[in-house]
């Protein structure tokens, strides 16, 4: 089921496995699990960015219509952010990876807990359990309320 590999071993995940409750937390398949599908939405977002930077670069047109060039560059701004973004996502990305690594994946940074299963398939970066991030979310709202 998992071989040895530059020192690391390699776990061998059937075609369609998802996690479930009815095994061990944070086993050695879910750890795997979660890993490639990390890596693959990594590997997608610097795709997309690079897909998008080739774009930008091609589209060195000089607009000499003023409505033109202001779209141009609205549209430049917005993929930006959004590029952005999509940088501070892969830092995240990277974090989650280094907490599979150090076995901290899967639990709540507030109660220790385990985050549900469902959760981080939905959300693989979630470093709250649901209740803890609800606390969390109203306390930002009361605060920022006042």
């Amino acid at each position: 089921m998992s071989k040895l590999l530059d020192d690391k071993q390699v776990i061998a995940l059937e075609t369609g496995y998802r996690p479930s409750d009815g095994e061990p937390f944070m086993n050695d398949r879910q750890r795997e699990y979660f890993r490639r599908k990390l890596r693959a939405w990594k590997e997608e977002i610097i795709r997309d960015a690079e897909l998008t930077l080739n774009a930008m670069q091609a589209d060195t047109d000089a607009h000499p219509d003023l409505v033109d060039r202001a779209s141009s560059e609205g549209d430049r701004a917005i993929e930006l952010r959004a590029r952005d973004r999509q940088r501070k996502l892969i830092a995240k990305i990277d974090a989650a990876l280094a907490r599979i690594d150090d076995g901290t994946y899967g639990y709540c940074e507030e109660t220790g807990e385990p985050i549900s299963l469902a959760r981080l398939d939905a959300r693989p970066i979630a470093t709250l359990s649901i209740e803890a991030q609800e606390r969390h979310e109203r306390r930002e709202k009361i605060y920022r309320d006042d």
